[in-house]
């Protein structure tokens, strides 16, 4: 069995479309999401193609967020696109449980199992992780929420693994990030063009601001967000 851990997808259709067809040509047939969904430029659609790969879906803080009534005007207008559809969202859970050979018991969540807002980094040092995730019973955890690729184990033994963002990713270079999940991890990025997406955004009706249209067409490199990252948690 393997899984195809995606996250942060963030509304983005094309960047999502460009992963789901890699996911196919690769014959794996079951999906996590581990957050961020619904909030972006393609918010009904979005929400409509993750529904129908039958994912195992987790809230994150944007989907809240969305669900809540909108932070900022792209929240409010995802939350009017989604419709009675954002009671599907409300319903979905912070964290959820599968297994998966040759990993073990997997925990999908955002941030953590009890809060989808706290933020570590791949450089957070081992003992304030290790409290973070002191309850977790389970052999990896996958999360989403700072948008880059990692893999690092604590000296309990737990494994953070996170999939990088599929539709705004810090990582340096343009595409839409994602892991397989099972013998292994392996870190996957799938093309697409960001540049036409960005044009399409534009002339559309999405409310979506200058500097996260930046973000998408020019991202951080994964230092320079891990840095940043790394400041918002006060360290």
């Amino acid at each position: 069995m393997r899984v195809a851990a995606i996250s942060d997808i963030h509304g983005n259709l094309p960047a999502l479309e460009a992963v789901l067809a890699d996911i196919e040509r690769e014959g794996i047939e079951d999906v996590v999401v581990a957050g961020d969904t619904v909030s972006g430029p393609w918010p009904l659609e979005v929400f409509e193609r993750v529904l129908a790969t039958d994912a195992l879906i987790v809230r994150g803080n944007a989907d809240r967020l969305v669900v809540e009534g909108g932070e900022g005007n792209l929240g409010a207008w995802s939350a009017e696109r989604l419709g009675d559809r954002l009671e599907v969202v409300a319903r979905w859970p912070l964290a959820i449980e599968l297994e998966v050979e040759g990993l073990g018991r997997i925990l999908t969540c955002h941030a953590t199992p009890e809060s989808d807002e706290v933020v570590y980094t791949r450089v957070t040092p081992e003992e304030e992780l290790s409290a973070l995730f002191a309850g977790v019973d389970a052999d990896v955890v996958v999360c989403g929420h700072t948008h880059i690729q990692y893999d690092r184990q604590l000296p309990s033994g737990l494994r953070i693994v996170n999939p990088g963002s599929v539709g705004l990713p810090y990582e340096g270079q343009l595409g839409a990030y994602w892991a397989v999940l099972g013998p292994d991890v392996t870190f996957r990025r799938s093309e697409y063009d960001v540049e036409r997406t960005v044009e399409t955004i534009r002339a559309g009706t999405a409310p979506v601001s200058e500097q996260l249209l930046e973000l998408l067409a020019t991202p951080p490199t994964a230092d320079e967000a891990t840095a940043h990252h790394e400041t918002l948690r006060g360290a």
